[in-house]
């Protein structure tokens, strides 16, 4: 029996508007009213998270960064796990040849390193790349993009992080190949878990730091065995809570085909409000109507 209901959000509880439609949102309390926990697993930052979720009402537990914490549903911090700064410092020195912009992420900002016309250059890009449409000056413009810079500071050496928390270092490009070879580039450092949100970025954490270790290892905490968990997810960074042994996993439509093989259910994409599909499958106890038939090899 499900007990515990994990959801990544970007591509997966969000609609492509980053929003989460009023009929998830109903799916969502109606699995709550069953007794059942409700957990957002997110690349985000608690502060990012949070800015999703203000116009929303959800009594959750959160893993953030992509596993590097955990909060329960008051927001009490419960585990973190930050990277070592000799780790980043590393990394950030053979990423930097490739001339991309480098998010140091921490609790409450995103730390870039250069002047503050370089970072918000970089900040612009990534908002077209990412989250909004209209042109140039539209975005430049817009209030969405103010709040998206607010989140971030721009620092002029990476000594300067020494006294901060990293737990996630975030890079993106438009250039998908570029992004490949930055993470050949780094493959060799030892203790670091690379995954993405999209074929066109890179989240890098520690290597106990991701999405499956930090659910197995709450929800056990918490008294639930992984048979009771269902999780839903559609990129790189939810492959290792798909590919784990939990009861369900689910990948979304959408998700990307590694993810899909290594689901047992899939559901409708995103923007067909695939996570309240599934949640009323589970509800209605249809749920292997959506099992995936793996095929045989031999």
């Amino acid at each position: 029996m499900i007990k515990v209901i994990a959801s990544d959000l970007d591509g997966t509880l969000l609609d492509d508007r980053h929003e989460i439609t009023e009929d998830t949102l109903k799916a969502i309390n109606l699995a709550k009213e069953n007794g059942i926990r409700f957990i957002i697993s997110t690349g985000r930052s608690f502060k990012n998270t949070m800015s999703v979720l203000k116009n929303h009402k959800i009594e959750c537990d959160y893993i953030l960064a992509s596993g590097a914490e955990i909060r329960d549903p008051n927001t009490k911090i419960i585990k973190q796990v930050p990277m070592d700064q000799s780790v980043f410092e590393e990394l950030y020195e053979r990423i930097k040849k490739f001339n991309v912009g480098v998010h140091f992420c921490s609790d409450e900002y995103d730390y870039m390193i250069g002047t503050e016309e370089e970072v918000r250059e970089h900040l612009i890009e990534q908002a077209m790349l990412f989250h909004m449409t209209g042109t140039r000056e539209e975005i430049i413009r817009s209030v969405e993009f103010e709040e998206f810079c607010e989140k971030k500071k721009s620092i002029k050496d990476i000594k300067q992080l020494e006294k901060y928390q990293i737990y996630k270092i975030f890079i993106s490009s438009a250039n998908e190949q570029l992004v490949k070879d930055i993470d050949e580039a780094i493959a060799d450092i030892p203790g670091i878990a690379s995954a993405s949100s999209f074929s066109n970025n890179l989240e890098l954490t520690h290597i106990e730091a991701q999405k499956g270790i930090a659910l197995k290892e709450y929800i056990t905490d918490l008294g639930y065995s992984m048979d009771e968990v269902m999780v839903l997810g559609d990129s790189m960074n939810d492959y290792s809570m798909l590919s784990m042994d939990f009861g369900v996993t689910v990948a979304m439509k959408n998700a990307m085909e590694k993810v899909k093989e290594a689901a047992k259910y899939m559901t409708k994409s995103n923007r067909d409000n695939g996570v309240a599909y599934a949640i009323h499958k589970l509800l209605r106890g249809k749920i292997e109507e959506l099992k995936v038939e793996k095929s045989v090899k031999g």
